[in-house]
Protein backbone atom coordinates (compact mmCIF):
# COMPACT_ATOMS: atom_id res chain seq x y z
CA UNK A 1 0.00 0.00 0.00
CA UNK A 2 1.63 3.28 -0.92
CA UNK A 3 1.84 6.17 1.42
CA UNK A 4 -0.73 8.18 -0.49
CA UNK A 5 -3.25 5.68 -0.17
CA UNK A 6 -2.52 4.92 3.35
CA UNK A 7 -3.10 8.58 4.14
CA UNK A 8 -6.72 8.46 1.94
CA UNK A 9 -7.36 5.64 4.63
CA UNK A 10 -6.33 7.51 7.69
CA UNK A 11 -8.79 10.45 6.71
CA UNK A 12 -11.84 8.40 5.31
CA UNK A 13 -11.02 6.79 9.55
CA UNK A 14 -10.92 10.32 10.86
CA UNK A 15 -14.43 11.38 8.62
CA UNK A 16 -16.44 8.69 9.73
CA UNK A 17 -15.06 8.50 13.55
CA UNK A 18 -16.46 12.10 13.58
CA UNK A 19 -19.68 11.72 11.69
CA UNK A 20 -20.33 8.99 14.43
CA UNK A 21 -18.96 10.89 17.47
CA UNK A 22 -21.66 14.22 15.93
CA UNK A 23 -24.09 11.29 15.41
CA UNK A 24 -24.09 9.82 19.31
CA UNK A 25 -23.12 12.86 21.12
CA UNK A 26 -26.15 14.71 23.24
CA UNK A 27 -24.05 17.79 24.26
CA UNK A 28 -24.64 20.22 21.14
CA UNK A 29 -21.43 22.28 21.66
CA UNK A 30 -19.60 19.17 21.79
CA UNK A 31 -21.07 18.29 18.34
CA UNK A 32 -20.84 21.59 16.65
CA UNK A 33 -16.54 21.31 18.13
CA UNK A 34 -16.46 18.31 16.67
CA UNK A 35 -18.37 19.28 12.82
CA UNK A 36 -15.66 21.42 13.05
CA UNK A 37 -13.30 18.93 13.56
CA UNK A 38 -14.84 17.17 10.51
CA UNK A 39 -14.91 20.21 7.90
CA UNK A 40 -10.91 20.69 8.88
CA UNK A 41 -10.17 17.33 7.88
CA UNK A 42 -12.51 17.37 4.87
CA UNK A 43 -10.72 20.43 3.78
CA UNK A 44 -7.42 18.33 4.28
CA UNK A 45 -8.94 15.87 2.07
CA UNK A 46 -9.93 18.44 -0.97
CA UNK A 47 -6.23 19.43 -0.59
CA UNK A 48 -5.31 16.34 -0.92
CA UNK A 49 -7.12 15.64 -3.69
CA UNK A 50 -5.70 18.23 -5.36
CA UNK A 51 -8.73 20.94 -4.76
CA UNK A 52 -7.08 23.73 -2.86
CA UNK A 53 -10.05 26.55 -3.73
CA UNK A 54 -12.80 24.06 -2.56
CA UNK A 55 -10.04 23.20 0.40
CA UNK A 56 -10.06 26.93 1.44
CA UNK A 57 -13.53 27.78 1.08
CA UNK A 58 -14.47 24.52 2.75
CA UNK A 59 -12.06 25.98 6.25
CA UNK A 60 -13.78 29.48 5.45
CA UNK A 61 -16.90 28.06 5.74
CA UNK A 62 -17.36 24.65 6.98
CA UNK A 63 -14.90 25.23 9.85
CA UNK A 64 -15.02 29.12 10.77
CA UNK A 65 -18.24 30.86 10.19
CA UNK A 66 -20.71 27.57 10.46
CA UNK A 67 -19.13 26.66 14.01
CA UNK A 68 -19.38 30.17 15.04
CA UNK A 69 -22.81 30.60 14.01
CA UNK A 70 -23.25 26.82 15.76
CA UNK A 71 -22.29 27.85 18.78
CA UNK A 72 -23.96 31.62 18.94
CA UNK A 73 -27.02 29.21 18.80
CA UNK A 74 -26.22 27.09 21.27
CA UNK A 75 -25.49 29.47 23.79
CA UNK A 76 -29.10 31.21 22.77
CA UNK A 77 -31.24 27.68 22.95
CA UNK A 78 -29.22 25.71 25.40
CA UNK A 79 -26.33 23.39 25.34
CA UNK A 80 -28.08 19.75 26.16
CA UNK A 81 -30.26 18.21 23.65
CA UNK A 82 -33.64 17.12 25.50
Amino acid sequence: MSPIELLDLVLLALLLTCAIGIARLKDLAACAILFSAYSFILCLVWAHRGAPDVAMTEAAVGAGITTVLFLTVISRVGRREK
